[in-house]
């Protein structure tokens, strides 16, 4: 890598929020790694076990992960980053001996479940307040400020009119039921964080460390490379493939977008083009199975739904997804009459699989062993397993075993912003089900919408993408699901149908401007405006904006009380509308579209998107109209 691509990389990790650790000595270092390790191991041990009471299990990684937040974020974005200051040391030691005080007493706690002591309701503050102040530094304001507010709410919702008046809780009641009891701080998404999310992020340390994903990179070059534009080809089948492991739009676009990009730019996209299909490709990978963003196992234990069903189901979507940005891709391409990398620059497909093709047998073990009925956390357990064996079947992939082992640590410094953000969560859930706040809203935003479920879709987009600036996908679908979903759910949407819904516009909200965290990496590497990356992404990403609207509606597309088989024809006129929607965007079908062509290009496909037959058939006569309206135009012009 050259020193410009590694200083376009070092300013894009800026952006990232998970990038900005401290940066320590190497005798802090090792220490700090050492701490990691144990932590991993510990998490390990409790899978492998499965002895490790839930309390115990929640308090232990909720105090790892809260403690190391102390150590490794600075505490302000222009704190000094080579410094660990005392009040951070002591933040650390308190949150310990916090997690410490319940893990002793947990069974004590059980029994005295309601009638808690000074010391027991003094701990949970302090737990609370600790959380808070991490949640701010690692995962950004947005999330505490709503957390704080519920807080408020519970105090003095007695003193508000309306829907949203309650009978107000006192200060102890609130604390002891968001830190001690499991409808709070250690509820649901830390649990799942401390058992599912931490095992995944773990496998995919794993991968990282037998270079799997400069593999991925060189097998879309293989496939697609010699494609018309056939570097943004490889950026969207790349990603595609990296998605498949890693849930984070900002690290996706981090590891592939430093190859792809600059290719991209080389051929004549421009870096706002180039920036937007990288951004909005990586975005697509917290929707692409088997592992998904973290927030997808939360999905999976809130809805009661078997994970393995959950990737089927969400495949379809994750599929249309990519169809759609690659269609806008190739269209660019040749507007621009844009060709693809000479074939000497271009790895050997059959060359490459020979040699590295077992690289893959991670992900594909992974895949067959959660459709085959395997717990998730056994799969990911083996899959690790996997991960560990497969780079020492071949001379040219084998990796020091040492090197494997840092996986570990890796891991455990990954989590840290996932949990403070599932422990932060844990807060507004445990308000919200103490007070009844869901079902208030719920009640409030019907009586506006009534049974119109269009609308009831356009309230809960808007509060994902609004509640999405900024914040991490987590964190997002943990707040939407709560206040959103139960909208949804009240207009009739099944259950499942309503919580991805709020689950991808969550997504989408890391390419939509104004805060476009995928985007502004994007626009890092390439150089170009960072806004206009972010309009171009969201313009490439238009699936991402139908998609659920077209499952919500009719949720048979996802085979949510139907089969594969009704599915299908949805699937084939969603293809031809997101074409048609490409074309109108891109301006280019079988040729240049004058505007009023690209209008009836975008209608037509619109059309055929909205689920119907016929709708789709009067999509499908409208942009068959268009293109044989183009064609005319086109041979006057040859005249």
């Amino acid at each position: 890598m050259n020193n410009k691509t590694q200083l376009e990389r070092t300013k894009l990790e800026e952006l990232d929020r998970e990038s900005k650790y401290k940066i320590f000595s190497s005798k802090v270092n090792f220490f700090i790694t050492v701490i990691l390790t144990a932590w991993a191991l510990f998490q390990l041990y409790a899978s492998l076990s499965n002895k490790v009471p839930l309390q115990i299990l929640r308090y232990t990684h909720l105090g790892m992960a809260i403690s190391m937040a102390y150590i490794l974020y600075p505490a302000t974005k222009n704190a000094n980053r080579r410094k660990l200051p005392w009040y951070d040391c002591v933040l650390a030691v308190l949150v310990v001996c916090v997690a410490a005080y319940f893990i002793i007493n947990y069974k004590p706690l059980q029994f005295r479940a309601g009638r808690y002591n000074s010391l027991d309701v003094f701990m949970a503050g302090l737990g609370i307040v600790l959380v808070l102040l991490a949640c701010w530094r690692v995962v950004g304001p947005p999330i505490v400020i709503i957390a704080i507010c519920f807080l408020f709410y519970g105090i003095l919702g007695k003193y508000m009119g309306g829907f949203l008046q309650h009978r107000g809780f006192s200060l102890k009641r609130i604390i002891t039921h968001l830190f001690i009891t499991t409808e709070g701080v250690i509820g649901n998404p830390l649990g799942v964080c401390a058992t599912y999310i931490f095992l995944f992020i773990l496998f995919g340390a794993f991968l990282e460390k037998t270079r799997i994903g400069q593999f991925f990179i060189n097998l879309a070059n293989a496939l697609a490379g010699w494609a018309s534009g056939g570097p943004a080809k490889v950026a969207v089948l790349s990603s595609a493939l990296q998605g498949t492991v890693s849930g984070s739009s900002v690290s996706n676009t981090v590891s592939t977008g430093s190859f792809t990009i600059p290719m991209m730019k080389s051929l004549g996209y421009t870096p706002e083009f180039a920036g937007a299909v990288e951004a909005a490709a990586s975005t697509g990978g917290q929707i692409m199975p088997p592992i998904m963003g973290s927030a997808a196992f939360l999905i999976s234990e809130t809805c009661n739904v078997p994970y393995r069903e959950l990737m089927l189901i969400a495949l379809i979507p994750a599929l249309l997804y990519f169809t759609g940005i690659w269609v806008s891709v190739h269209l660019e391409a040749k507007r621009l009459g844009l060709q693809g990398l000479p074939s000497e620059q271009l790895p050997k497909l059959g060359l490459l699989l020979r040699e590295k093709g077992h690289l893959l047998l991670p992900l594909v073990g992974i895949i067959y062993l959660m459709l085959s009925g395997f717990t998730i956390t056994r799969a990911a357990l083996l899959g690790c397993l996997l991960c560990v064996i497969v780079p020492y079947l071949r001379k040219g992939t084998r990796v020091s075993f040492l090197q494997i082992l840092t996986a570990l640590p890796q891991a455990a410094r990954s989590v840290v912003s996932v949990a403070t953000a599932c422990s932060t969560a844990g807060i507004i859930i445990g308000m919200v089900t103490l007070t009844g706040l869901g079902q208030r809203i719920g009640t409030g935003i019907f009586g506006l919408v009534g049974n119109s479920v269009f609308l009831s879709l356009v309230c809960a987009m808007f509060t994902s993408l609004i509640l999405g600036m900024g914040v991490s996908t987590t964190s997002n679908y943990l707040i939407t699901s709560t206040i959103a979903a139960p909208i949804l759910i009240r207009a009739g949407i099944p259950l499942l149908a309503s919580h991805m819904f709020c689950f991808y516009f969550g997504i989408v909200a890391d390419i939509t401007p104004p805060v476009a965290l995928a985007a502004y990496a994007g626009s890092a590497i390439s150089g170009g405006n960072a806004f206009k990356t972010g309009v171009n992404a969201t313009k490439l990403a238009i699936a991402a904006f139908l998609i659920p609207y077209m499952f919500a509606m009719n949720p048979k597309m996802i085979m949510i009380g139907g089969t594969f088989i009704e599915a299908l024809p949805m699937i084939i006129t969603a293809i031809l509308g997101l074409i048609g929607i490409g074309g109108g965007f891109i301006g280019y079908l079988n040729g240049p579209l004058n505007m009023f062509l690209r209008i009836l290009s975008f209608v037509g496909g619109l059309c055929m998107v909205i689920p119907g037959t016929s709708t789709d058939i009067l999509g499908a006569f409208i942009v068959i109209g268009a293109v044989l309206a183009n064609s005319l135009n086109l041979k006057r012009q040859k005249r």
